[in-house]
């Protein structure tokens, strides 16, 4: 039987509130499920310690018996600092749109043509400043 941790949602409309359970991973998200091993409500803050509670003795045996955590319950548990963090490689994610990428383009594009005028202008000013040193 393939086990899952994973989030099972309850609450109303528009008002989260999740169950951590251990389900066959064939069942609906919402569905049957073999234990509850915690609750998670995102309305609170972050730093609550009512956010996330877990049974981790269950959570451990679980994962003994070869359960496997969902993403978010993943990193709930390296959080918890039950399992070792892992390398996630998301490499478009520091990558700005395309029209950030085209108006950053003509940022740059507008600052070079305004540093090259400066530079022709300044031997232009630099000429008479000679002059009138000559003078």
């Amino acid at each position: 039987m393939a086990m899952k941790i994973r989030l099972a949602r309850g609450g109303s409309k528009k008002r989260p509130f999740y169950r951590i359970v251990a389900a066959d991973s064939r069942m609906p998200r919402d569905g049957r499920y073999i234990e509850k091993l915690g609750t998670y409500n995102p309305l609170l803050p972050k730093d609550s310690e009512e956010r996330v509670k877990m049974n981790m003795e269950r959570v451990q045996y679980w994962l003994g018996e070869g359960a496997q955590p969902t993403d978010r319950i993943s990193r709930m548990l390296e959080a918890a600092g039950v399992l070792e963090k892992k390398e996630r490689a998301n490499p478009k994610k520091g990558e700005p749109g395309k029209k950030a990428q085209e108006r950053a383009e003509e940022k740059a594009a507008k600052a070079a043509a305004a540093a090259e005028a400066p530079a022709e202008e300044a031997p232009a000013e630099e000429a008479p400043a000679e002059e009138a040193a000559a003078e």
